[in-house]
């Protein structure tokens, strides 16, 4: 894998027929959203959530989930979308900021919960495992459109970017940090911790809103730790503040919410021994 990608320069589109395009963007986006359900239905049962439920739910969270993340990458990029607005609408080209999709994904589950009188806590940690896999996944369309990479670098696994794709101050560099790869992989581990965790409690029998809240914090803590670490070398533009970008403030408060979310876990009296 490796050598394949310091020798191919990956293209946006996977295939044109007439006026019709495919994006690899797209591909990639399709297979995460199928993957995440595939697990959340496999999980819900454990859960005694109706898969029913699940498929209204996944529905809303698809579309609310593409605004909330199109809307954050918009405000983070805001002088460009004022100067082009019409690119905030073609999210095929990416521009869909994580952390938005989770807050407005975290809305939209709150909703859905009290409207259908649901353990909040229950869906969200049945939905987890198949969001760190969407992630995993998600990051390689980042890679054929050829965006969100690092510093430049010599080491053997550094990715081609075209020379209309790199930096003003990077033009003269060929080869670029895949951080796209850093994070899929990252992501990749944490869905396999968080699987690991669920088997566990359900083999136990120890599925509780007390060990949701620790998953909760753990998916929140992990991804965080590993995005704050990425955000050092993405060349991507991103409002600062402090010496420090946008994405990372977001981590730290992020971390902070999740440890006062252990220490003050509402769920501590209850939990299943």
């Amino acid at each position: 894998m490796i050598n394949w990608l310091h020798n191919f320069e990956p293209r946006a589109i996977l295939f044109a027929f007439g006026p019709l395009q495919i994006h690899w963007y797209g591909l990639f986006m399709v297979i995460a959203i199928l993957c995440a359900l595939f697990l959340g239905l496999k999980l819900a049962k454990y859960y005694h959530i109706d898969s029913d439920k699940l498929f209204d739910l996944a529905f809303w969270l698809i579309i609310f989930g593409l605004i909330g993340a199109r809307i954050y990458d918009d405000l983070l990029q805001l002088p460009y979308y004022l100067a082009h607005p019409l690119d905030s609408i073609k999210i095929w080209q990416g521009g869909l900021a994580i952390h938005g999709a989770i807050i407005a994904g975290l809305i939209t589950i709150y909703f859905f919960a009290r409207r259908h009188k649901l353990s909040l806590l229950a869906l969200i940690s049945v939905l987890l495992p198949g969001l760190a896999l969407g992630q995993a996944i998600g990051r390689w369309g980042n890679y054929f459109n050829q965006e969100i990479f690092g510093l430049p670098t010599s080491l053997p696994w550094g990715i081609p970017i075209a020379l209309i794709n790199r930096p003003y101050a990077y033009l003269s560099s060929t080869y670029f940090q895949p951080t796209f790869l850093y994070e899929s992989l990252g992501c990749f581990l944490i869905f396999l911790i968080l699987l690991g965790a669920n088997i566990y409690l359900i083999k136990k029998n120890k599925l509780s809103d007390f060990y949701s809240v620790w998953l909760i914090a753990f998916y929140m803590v992990s991804y965080s730790i590993l995005r704050f670490s990425l955000e050092f070398i993405r060349l991507d533009e991103a409002p600062s503040f402090l010496g420090l970008r946008w994405p990372q403030l977001m981590s730290l408060i992020i971390i902070i919410a999740s440890v006062l979310l252990l220490i003050f876990n509402p769920h501590a009296k209850t939990k299943n021994n």
